[in-house]
């Protein structure tokens, strides 16, 4: 029972793929970052042991260190959220986090934005057309 409990903690490409599921990436998106094929990628995820280089790259396009995937315990996560959550009935836990701007108008914003800057391109490509006609 203990060696299959440590097997588990000490499993990397369980811990690779939680927390690749829990960033929202399937493994098709992991396999294109490293380069490598969907299948290799689940092999991967199956194997126990995992070379340093390759999880270096892996941990790269998960954005975090490779010690992070190394030492990633669900379980203490789960607790770590649980009590974040508890413990932030606005009792100061969440003082300075709030929000000062809508992120919907700020995509809108940037969307109008590069409107204008396609416009002034094409419009400059225009004029560019104009020019080579009129030689």
């Amino acid at each position: 029972m203990e060696t299959s409990e440590k097997n588990t903690r000490m499993h990397l490409g369980r811990k690779i793929s939680k927390i690749r599921e829990l960033r929202g990436m399937k493994q098709e998106v992991l396999a294109m970052e490293l380069g490598v094929s969907q299948q290799t990628v689940s092999k991967l995820e199956q194997s126990e042991v995992i070379e340093d280089s390759t999880l270096e790259k892996i941990a790269l396009v998960l954005g975090l260190p490779a010690d992070s995937i190394r030492n990633f315990d669900e379980e203490k996560m789960i607790y770590n959220i649980q009590n974040n959550y508890e413990n932030s009935n606005n009792t100061g836990a969440n003082i300075g986090y709030q929000v000062t701007f809508n992120p919907l108008e700020k995509v809108i914003e940037l969307y109008e934005e590069n409107k204008k800057l396609y416009e002034k391109l094409l419009a400059s490509e225009k004029e560019k057309v104009e020019l080579l006609k009129g030689r």
